[in-house]
């Protein structure tokens, strides 16, 4: 198979679809890999790491959608890109298609077999292919909301951990999964006072036992939410339903019950966020107010530390991705109902139910899809 990989191309995206030694790995299993000449600079790998891999440079984007039967990225392909995928051509990469109608509409004209990353799952019924990214958010949230904080950002001047006399930040952490646990992990460790919350009481009663001395869990109810947020520092959302839209859980009413020049971040933002003022930013200009309050919102928040995120996405994408070129998308994901569980369109139809109901959209299940391919 060919299997190509472009450069990034959404602002400040500095992470690429392979790794050198992911592309060594198809070169070894008997596979064609073109790579976007300067495609990987942005992680730390210069085009020569490619070639003494076995890899192609080719000097444009066109040409990698042109030749690749597969390609692989990160994030979801922008307007210019998706004018270029095709039908009977495999899209294997991020794509939170809930909050976007424009990218399902797009990527339903073109035809083309998208799997992706967000809804692939495991055994355990978790997302293999989204956790190694929402761990790096979650430790990452901590931080730039503390940077978000410091009053020459607007924020209230308030340092996370405190000094001693002065009582520490108090954050909040919505969401008790991966994201949160992890953002709650390195709020604690930097001496905030932090509270995960939570609707799942065998979530909150692991958390309790693994790391009760380090931070509190509360039941997630909309009371204590709210009371919560009202006397928070900093807000951390991080809830997640798989492939569909994040839930609303903070209004703009509650926001403005907030100390002024507090912090929110978004880390749900791919998936619409989970705070009614939420709206995407960037690296480039990370936040704004609303109501007095910051909002850190940017969508590819694992992008910022892109050589650590690149690695730690290529070792868990890497074995579905040699599947799908060694067997075909279609014996692939007929042998391995996890990776089935990705398909997000094939051939004009759309084939995750979280997606149809958020965008109100006809859906032809993966296995009917699997079935008439």
């Amino acid at each position: 198979m060919k299997i190509g990989c472009p450069k990034e191309i959404k602002p400040q995206e500095f992470r690429v679809g392979l790794t050198p030694h992911a592309a060594r790995e198809a070169v070894a299993h008997g596979h064609e890999v073109l790579i976007e000449a300067g495609a990987g600079l942005g992680a730390g790998f210069a085009d020569a790491d490619y070639t003494a891999a076995g890899a192609k440079i080719v000097p444009s984007a066109e040409e990698v959608f042109a030749k690749a039967e597969m390609v692989v990225k990160v994030k979801e392909p922008q307007a210019v890109e998706r004018k270029r995928l095709r039908e009977g051509q495999v899209l294997f990469t991020y794509l939170h298609l809930a909050p976007d109608p424009e990218q399902t509409r797009d990527l339903l004209s073109s035809g083309v077999t998208a799997i992706a990353y967000e809804t692939v799952t495991d055994r355990s019924g978790g997302l293999p292919l989204l956790a190694p990214m929402s761990e790096v958010a979650g430790k990452l949230a901590p931080q730039v909301g503390a940077w978000t904080l410091q009053k020459a950002n607007g924020g209230r001047g308030v340092l996370l951990g405190g000094v001693p006399g002065v009582a520490p930040a108090k954050v909040v952490v919505i969401g008790g999964g991966v994201v949160g646990t992890h953002a709650a992990r390195v709020a604690a460790g930097m001496g905030a006072d932090v509270t995960v919350l939570d609707r799942s009481l065998p979530r909150l009663r692991y958390l309790d036992d693994a790391f009760g001395r380090d931070f509190k869990t509360l039941y997630a109810s909309a009371g204590t939410t709210a009371d919560l947020v009202a006397t928070a520092d900093m807000v951390i959302g991080a809830v997640l339903i798989p492939g569909a839209a994040a839930p609303k859980l903070v209004s703009r009413a509650q926001l403005k019950t907030m100390k002024p020049g507090a912090a929110i971040v978004d880390v749900a933002i791919d998936q619409g966020g989970c705070f009614e003022t939420s709206r995407a930013t960037t690296h480039q200009d990370p936040i704004y107010e609303v109501d007095g309050i910051l909002h850190y919102c940017v969508a590819n928040m694992p992008g910022a530390v892109a050589r650590t995120s690149t690695l730690a996405l290529g070792n868990a994408t890497m074995p579905f991705m040699l599947a799908l070129a060694d067997k075909g998308w279609r014996q692939a994901c007929a042998e391995d109902p996890h990776l089935l569980a990705g398909l997000n369109t094939h051939a004009g139809h759309l084939t995750y139910e979280a997606v149809g109901t958020a965008l109100g959209l006809d859906v032809l299940s993966p296995a009917q899809a699997l079935k008439a391919a």
